[in-house]
């Protein structure tokens, strides 16, 4: 039984007094100073550390001896960027909890990749995801993937760079260029000099400095309205605390099945498979501190959703009793918790300084992440393969040289984005769409054995000619009608940078317009299921091509990998049921099961079922550059 959301919030009076652009005390530079020279710091500490002795290993996966702690903190760090510190609020605030639900997607999001990719990845010794993919495949599509991730990286880095950066300007009057240029130029030299230990370790700082931003704002807004019981109270008398609404069309913006389920492939495509994320697994020090830190985040992500939620709410109250100014009510929506902010903690000198830290800190940990993974699959994907005989020297030097490129490319990114104007909504909404592609790639790989190299890259550019049509039609429809997205449909693109997308719905007036039909309908897809359709475009059209020309036969298969899914699921069914359908049979033991888990044998000797070669299996694997030497079952029939 779904229950009723409130899907506006009643903006409060405005008052007639114009409020004057809110300016930093010295206390409040002092700390947002600090936040700057503290990460700078790390970075520079990690280079001097080692400085003349990095290798490769060192500086792009801080030589694999990482702890979960640190590691489950950069992971949280690295997708919770400023456009979630001020979206998920501004969402809540206007449409209430609904998106709270959101948080149900976490559990699957997170299990999944703990289970299923990381081991994958961790015991193929890989420095780049892409790497699985000429293991699994060949060089081509390993090249495709890399830059279909770059083009998505690059475009993200400059929406997150500028985009915050313009909020703040607008409230603060804070210099937008200084600003830009000093996230940039913090973020490039720490990031190029201290390698992939020196973001994490400064992820963790700018994790912590997050979250006391964010709870130095619930706890003053709450005390200023009356406790957070009475924030409760106000929400649930206006309708914003939402119930469970259990619609099914996929073409309603939120809903539980959206979120909770939607939602999960979303996270997949964020936390499975991103080279940002997937990095810092292979730096924990074993397989099981990169299963943990996969856990850890979970508990984390429930707490940072909270908050934003929580603050969305005491922004809602508290303006129940202080009306907004002039200013304010014609204000865009991601510029409601800034004004919200230098309202709250005017006359607290230091405090507004410490929430931008925290906002700053959300763009520092993303750039640093978005740098350093493509800094690495520039130098493991494209250069390293075509110029092996490369000395450590040369390509630590260069890999330093590649992350000033992007460092400097990044400011590029965010002068265009400057220029953009309405376009803009576009550009941020790329992210999202490539992310669902990619996910459907290795999917493809990993779940599908008959699934060859040429189905792959068909299945890649069919998931992203449809991201891009599906995608970028809604933009131009809503753009040529000349109306903004309603909040009850899915035409609204997530803000791509965090695991709490925000759709740009929530930065635009609400508007009444028709139910739309034909390609309007399909436009209307809710954001949050562009993943799970975009992926699953991949694996279909994927999977046509390769049994149309002829699958895996006459090629070899890397059985490391290929996630054994049927022997999983037939492991979890009663001992007679197995037997009943001979998946206990010694042969399939060894050729399926064993054949994914190559540790499981101790004679050093595969023997495969009658339509596989046996082959020896080595004992250790001194993997170099990433791709360790394995068996290879040559296939003889689909």
């Amino acid at each position: 039984m779904s229950v009723a959301v409130s899907t506006s919030a009643p903006l409060p009076p405005a008052s007639d007094t114009n409020m004057v652009t809110s300016t930093f005390s010295l206390v409040d530079y002092v700390v947002f100073v600090l936040l700057l020279v503290l990460s700078l710091a790390i970075g520079l500490y990690h280079a001097y550390r080692g400085w003349g002795r990095h290798t490769i290993g060192q500086l792009l996966l801080a030589d694999r001896k990482m702890g979960c702690f640190p590691v489950a903190l950069s992971l949280l760090a690295t997708f919770q960027s400023a456009v979630a510190i001020l979206g998920v609020p501004s969402e809540i605030y206007r449409f209430g909890t609904q998106y709270w639900f959101l948080g149900c997607s976490y559990f699957l999001g997170l299990l999944i990749p703990a289970h299923v990719f990381i081991p994958i990845f961790y015991r193929l010794h890989l420095t780049s995801a892409y790497e699985y993919l000429e293991l699994r495949f060949n060089k081509a599509v390993r090249v495709c993937g890399t830059v279909t991730f770059i083009f998505q990286m690059v475009i993200y880095m400059g929406v997150v760079l500028y985009a915050p950066s313009l909020a703040l300007n607008a409230v603060t009057g804070f210099d937008l260029w200084l600003s830009v240029l000093t996230l940039g130029i913090v973020c490039t030299v720490y990031t190029a000099l201290g390698g992939l230990k020196a973001v994490i370790w400064t992820d963790v700082f700018q994790t912590l400095v997050m979250f006391l931003g964010q709870l130095v704002v619930i706890i003053v807004g709450s005390a200023k309205v009356g406790g957070l019981g009475h924030v409760w109270d106000v929400a649930s008398q206006h309708g914003l605390i939402s119930g469970i609404e259990l619609d099914p069309d996929p073409f309603v913006r939120h809903t539980f099945w959206t979120l909770a389920f939607g939602g999960v492939f979303m996270m997949l495509s964020l936390y499975g498979v991103n080279q940002a994320q997937v990095q810092r697994y292979l730096s924990s020090r074993t397989e099981k501190a990169a299963v943990l830190s996969c856990y850890a985040v979970f508990p984390c992500q429930q707490v940072v959703l909270c908050m934003g939620c929580l603050i969305g709410l005491v922004m809602f109250a508290y303006y129940q009793e202080y009306p907004m100014s002039t200013q304010q009510t014609q204000a865009a929506p991601d510029q409601f918790v800034l004004y919200f902010v230098m309202d709250l903690l005017r006359g607290l000198p230091g405090l507004p300084g410490l929430f931008v830290a925290c906002l700053f800190s959300g763009s520092l940990s993303t750039i640093s992440s978005a740098f350093n993974s493509l800094a690495t699959v520039t130098m493991e994907d494209l250069i390293r393969p075509w110029f092996p005989h490369f000395s450590e020297v040369r390509a630590t030097m260069l890999s330093r040289i590649i992350a000033f490129g992007y460092g400097l490319l990044c400011l590029g990114m965010a002068y265009i984005s400057s220029q953009m104007g309405p376009v803009l909504q576009a550009a941020i909404s790329i992210f999202g769409m490539v992310g669902g592609p990619l996910l459907g790639l290795f999917c493809l790989g990993m779940f599908f054995p008959c699934a060859n190299p040429p189905g792959a890259i068909v299945g890649l550019l069919a998931g992203l000619i449809m991201a891009f049509w599906i995608g970028i039609g809604s933009t131009v429809s809503s753009l040529g009608s000349g109306r903004a997205p309603t909040p009850s449909n899915g035409s609204s693109f997530s803000l791509p940078s965090n695991l709490t997308a925000v759709t740009m719905a929530t930065l635009m007036p609400s508007t009444t317009i028709s139910k739309p039909t034909g390609l309007q309908r399909l436009y209307s897809l809710s954001y949050l299921w562009y993943s799970a359709h975009n992926s699953t475009t991949v694996i279909v059209v994927g999977l046509a091509v390769s049994l149309l020309s002829g699958g895996m036969r006459g090629r070899t298969l890397n059985p490391r990998t290929i996630y054994p899914v049927l022997p999983k699921l037939v492991a979890l069914l009663p001992m007679s049921c197995q037997k009943r359908l001979h998946c206990r049979t010694h042969s399939q033991d060894l050729s399926v099961d064993t054949a994914v888990f190559p540790e499981k044998v101790s004679n050093g000797m595969l023997r495969g079922s009658r339509d596989k070669e046996a082959v020896d299996v080595p004992e250790e694997d001194p993997a170099p550059q990433g791709i360790s030497p394995t068996f290879i079952v040559q296939e003889t029939s689909l």
